[in-house]
């Protein structure tokens, strides 16, 4: 790789080892491994175990993202080009349907086939419903911003895992457009706690769903009630067969566990949205429009093992300045907004608002300060230096 000027700041590249090359390739094969082990032993072993995956995630992971805080690192425009056709990255993300799905039939069958304590119950559903949220939505959310159509079907099928299939909708048409401004229910106020913005954003995002596919019908003139044309309606009816079918096969026991799971699952996704955008908000332009969405309008984090683990999120200012770039492709902005640590050590501290507001206040103001139109282009497009 070639060295990288990023806002007139060198990043000297790595050395080029095989093991290297292996690494940056094969890096994001771990999770594939890891998860579905973790909620074996949750599963399997039941006890305190039960809380492994869960300890794992916003424990273990959090301690080493201390340790090894990461790369700057980017492709060069040739690496990229090639990166970006390469199906193995796709493949990857492709196995994750069917191991929700077998991860999901497996917690149903060991909350209504085995004797648990009530301690195993939590543990175990927290596991999944840490599933729901890392492997369902979160892989949703890559795939639901490609185009093609078998890719967006299993985007649908994830979030089905999570009862949250309105995302699709809201995230796309809604969020994407509105971030970082008062219309977006997505983007967290500064002061704003974590519990404030739990009912205003879940509740927010799934009424703008509906009023994004209203405004979508009434343009194209089909039928609001026709759950062929309206995919809002149709995502609420497939949802509520599928509780059903969970009822059917598994009883109550298996219905609020799996409910339990799915809140947990959209409640973790929550938090990561409260977190990537907390205090930063775009101008308003005096047409009452609002500036174009910039690299410095997100929070990001190189903790490398987050990174991995949510497949390039936490790299998010591109992903909003580039929505369609695949995540194996996406760049670090040197003078973006940085989190002090990975966004898997942020969700908890999220949950503390004193301790949340004491971290990253001073950061808000701080990076809000140094907001000037000669910084903004200087970070919008990092140059490769030969």
């Amino acid at each position: 790789m070639s060295t990288l000027q990023l806002n007139n700041r060198t990043a000297a590249p790595s050395e080029m080892t095989k093991l290297h090359k292996l690494w940056r390739r094969y890096k994001y094969f771990t999770p594939v491994i890891v998860l579905p082990a973790i909620m074996y032993i949750s599963f399997y072993y039941l006890g305190y175990w039960s809380f492994f995956a869960f300890v794992f995630v916003y424990g273990f992971i959090p301690a080493m993202e201390f340790i090894f805080t990461g790369t700057a690192e980017n492709f060069t425009a040739e690496e990229e080009a090639v990166e970006r056709k390469d199906i193995y990255y796709d493949l990857v993300i492709y196995s994750m349907l069917p191991l929700q799905y077998i991860i999901l039939g497996l917690y149903l069958w060991t909350i209504t086939t085995k004797s648990l304590q009530w301690y195993e119950y939590i543990g175990i559903t927290t596991a999944m419903g840490l599933a729901c949220g890392a492997l369902g939505i979160n892989v949703a959310h890559e795939l639901g911003h490609r185009t093609k159509k078998y890719e967006q079907f299993m985007s649908k099928a994830l979030l089905l895992t999570a009862l949250y299939m309105h995302f699709f909708i809201e995230h796309n048409r809604g969020h994407h457009k509105n971030v970082s401004t008062p219309l977006d229910p997505a983007t967290s106020r500064l002061n704003e706690s974590i519990y404030a913005f739990f009912p205003r954003t879940v509740f927010g995002s799934w009424m703008s769903a509906w009023h994004l596919e209203a405004h979508r019908l009434k343009k194209m003139k089909q039928n609001f009630w026709n759950p062929l044309h309206n995919e809002m309606l149709r995502f609420q009816i497939i949802q509520v067969l599928f509780v059903a079918a969970i009822y059917a096969v598994f009883g109550w026991v298996g219905t609020v566990g799996f409910i339990a799971s799915a809140t947990i699952g959209f409640l973790l996704l929550e938090i990561v949205n409260y977190i990537e955008h907390y205090g930063l908000m775009r101008k308003q332009l005096e047409n009452g429009s609002y500036e174009k969405v910039k690299p410095h309008h997100s929070w990001n984090s190189g903790h490398e093992l987050g990174r991995i683990f949510l497949f390039e999120l936490t790299r998010h200012s591109d992903h909003h300045f580039n929505p369609s770039r695949k995540y194996q492709i996406l760049r670090h902005f040197e003078n973006a907004p940085q989190m002090p640590t990975g966004y898997l050590a942020m969700i908890p501290l999220a949950l503390v608002p004193p301790l949340w507001f004491k971290v990253m206040n001073p950061l808000v103001e701080k990076h809000n300060a140094t907001v000037t139109d000669e910084y903004v282009k200087a970070l919008e497009t990092p140059v490769e230096v030969e």
